[in-house]
């Protein structure tokens, strides 16, 4: 049996939904009434009744979701005693950031918010997008910074979990510049000629983006995928090699641009426009406000540093 497995029949005993509690749980409905069915069939018995709408539980369910949830109880509480055994100091906030901002965004933010608050003590965990916001629905971490675009949007529950925008992060698209400074790459590209694509690969946050910005270009984009991986540093580097185009982060290539060793398309090509070709989200960050109400000294750090930084957005709008 798997802990999710239990998560996922706690959400579904709340909510009576598998689509809601799909979307709480950030897998897809099939995906979820699979896990689902893998713990009645670990348990030999049926937990929710089907013949029903809204869902509810079986005799079974009801007896099995108290059980449920003392197990996830001791899971946690076990989880805090080792962490005392560790070694590490009791307050540490424990982030999830997607590996871009991991490197490029998040260090000089939290050394701007520790100028206020003092030292924090962290931990971070580098993780995609979905698997950053499944680690704060299922407990792993404290906070999470990500990105957001209204066209992938983050499907956290306002009731639950509070959320601030702390910046944005452009992303367009790059090309290694030439002895005489001019992209070695240029786009659209042609059908006999497409320009070689560097590309993220299908599950990466960014990889998403990238699509809407080709989907809505106002000329097709003639694309010949040569490379891919879900590191946006990775397609830097290939990028800089001179391997083809990467749609990039700002943040992530300000370096390369300074010194003129990769060129931004939108504003060196001959015919299009600048930003023709870009797309900014926004960079926000996340708590789960039911896990931060105690007297721990984790929980009263978390929300100090809340608080901080929702000063500091205050003070940057007013």
């Amino acid at each position: 049996m798997e802990l999710k497995w239990l998560e996922d029949f706690v959400s579904l005993a709340e909510t009576h939904s598998f689509s809601r509690s799909a979307e709480l749980r950030h897998v897809t409905q099939p995906a979820f009434s699979r896990r689902i069915q893998a713990l009645e069939a670990w348990l030999s018995t049926e937990l929710i009744d089907r013949s029903v709408y809204p869902t509810r539980l079986t005799g079974a369910g009801q007896v099995f979701y108290e059980q449920a949830l003392a197990m996830l109880s001791q899971f946690h509480e076990a989880r805090t005693l080792l962490r005392g055994h560790t070694g590490t100091p009791a307050a540490t906030i424990e982030f999830a950031v997607p590996h871009t901002l991991s490197l490029t965004y998040f260090p000089g933010w939290l050394q701007r918010i520790e100028s206020r608050l003092g030292p924090v003590h962290t931990r971070l965990r580098a993780l995609n997008v979905h698997d950053a916001v499944l680690s704060l629905v299922e407990g792993g971490c404290d906070l999470v910074m990500g990105y957001h675009h209204p066209s992938h949007p983050v499907a956290l529950d306002p009731a639950r979990y509070d959320m601030l925008t702390i910046g944005i992060e452009t992303i367009s698209p790059f090309s290694a510049a030439s002895r005489a400074g001019r992209p070695r790459y240029t786009l659209p590209g042609t059908p006999d000629a497409p320009a070689p694509y560097l590309s993220y690969t299908a599950n990466a946050y960014l990889g998403r983006m990238t699509e809407v910005i080709i989907a809505n270009a106002p000329a097709r984009l003639y694309l010949d995928r040569v490379y891919e991986t879900d590191m946006a540093e990775g397609l830097k580097a290939m990028a800089l090699a001179g391997h083809g185009i990467a749609f990039l982060p700002h943040s992530a290539v300000e370096d390369a641009t300074a010194d003129g060793r990769l060129v931004r398309l939108d504003r060196a090509t001959r015919g299009v426009a600048e930003g023709q070709f870009t797309l900014t989200m926004e960079i926000r960050l996340y708590r789960d406000k039911m896990a931060v109400q105690g007297d721990d000294p984790r929980h009263v750090l978390i929300r100090k540093l809340w608080d901080i930084v929702s000063a500091e957005l205050t003070e940057r709008t007013g």
